[in-house]
């Protein structure tokens, strides 16, 4: 756990290094990358090549260059490696399917000899693909294909993903798919929540989460069920704030404020722990109007 979070952390800072386009330092994470023994687990759940690989395009330093290249060569390796235990596998299997259907087929020829049987059909298996992530869900929808198809647009808006090296369709797919699987219909809440993660992912003031995305930091999942206080940018949630602070300022001003009193009954909880102020809202010669707060449950109301 220890090495993965090592290996996690240095794949944010290369790269935070490739979006300022600053590489300073990328040599020394590289050799620390170097001397970390990587799992395949490891390496497909950090992404940390797609960093390391973005970091060697960036760079013009020889060193980099060189490490970068070193690094990924090793790392192919791995995935080799698990491609051929796959492969062996397949093989295996198909070998044992073979062997099973030549038994069946000699010993129906030996009880039914005068008829010419054909050959069992096996299905071809082509080679194994190893990726780094599940394999996208195939819909026939027509609905939920559109709203891939908007969701890929979403994630290329800009080039960070060419700099990445990551698959936007299938990414969008994974993304879709998991909103899919919550609703299990493509109604109006289906299509309000994938709505709110396209307008987000493709605000060109929210660059952040657009990049979190892609890079793994924000995971499918976690995109898939995101609340859009979440998902707002820097900013907004700074507006936010002001306001939440703002609105419980005037709150609290109103409370002290008023005169307490027990002369009001809440029509809410039925307490008479009151407050009330008078204002002048009507003519000079018209009688003030008095608003009333309940202390106890926050209820308001005018009284006449």
């Amino acid at each position: 756990m220890a090495r993965e979070q090592d290996v996690e952390r240095i794949a944010k800072k290369l790269d935070k290094m490739v979006h300022k386009k600053k590489t300073e330092g990328a040599a020394d994470l590289l050799k620390e990358l170097k001397t970390i023994d990587m799992s395949l687990e490891t390496l497909q759940s950090t992404r940390v090549g797609m960093c390391v690989n973005a970091v060697r395009k960036q760079s013009s330093d020889e060193e980099v260059q060189t490490l970068a290249k070193t690094l990924i060569k090793s790392w192919k390796k791995l995935l080799d490696g698990a491609d051929g235990k796959v492969e062996e596998k397949k093989k295996e299997a198909s070998a044992m399917r073979s062997s099973s259907s030549k038994e069946s087929g000699s010993a129906e020829r030996s009880s039914k000899s005068s008829e010419d049987l054909p050959p069992t059909p096996t299905s071809p298996t082509g080679p194994p693909r190893v990726t780094s992530f599940p394999p996208a869900p195939v819909t026939t929808d027509t609905v939920r294909t559109k709203c891939r198809e908007m969701l890929v647009a979403a994630l290329e808006t800009d080039d960070d993903h060419k700099n990445i090296g990551v698959d936007c369709k299938h990414l969008a797919a994974q993304i879709e798919d998991l909103v899919y699987q919550e609703f299990r219909s493509t109604d109006m809440k289906y299509k309000s929540r994938l709505r709110s993660r396209i307008s987000n992912l493709k605000d060109q003031k929210n660059p952040d989460l657009r990049r979190n995305v892609l890079c793994g930091n924000i995971s499918p999942q976690q995109i898939a069920t995101m609340r859009a206080e979440e998902m707002a940018s820097k900013e907004l949630k700074m507006v936010r704030d002001s306001l939440t602070k703002e609105a419980i300022r005037e709150h609290q001003l109103s409370k002290t404020g008023g005169t307490e009193t027990d002369m009001f009954k809440c029509g809410k909880c039925r307490g008479k722990n009151c407050s009330y102020s008078q204002v002048q809202t009507r003519s000079a010669d018209e009688p003030m109007t008095t608003f009333v707060l309940c202390n106890g449950c926050g209820n308001r109301w005018k009284f006449c």
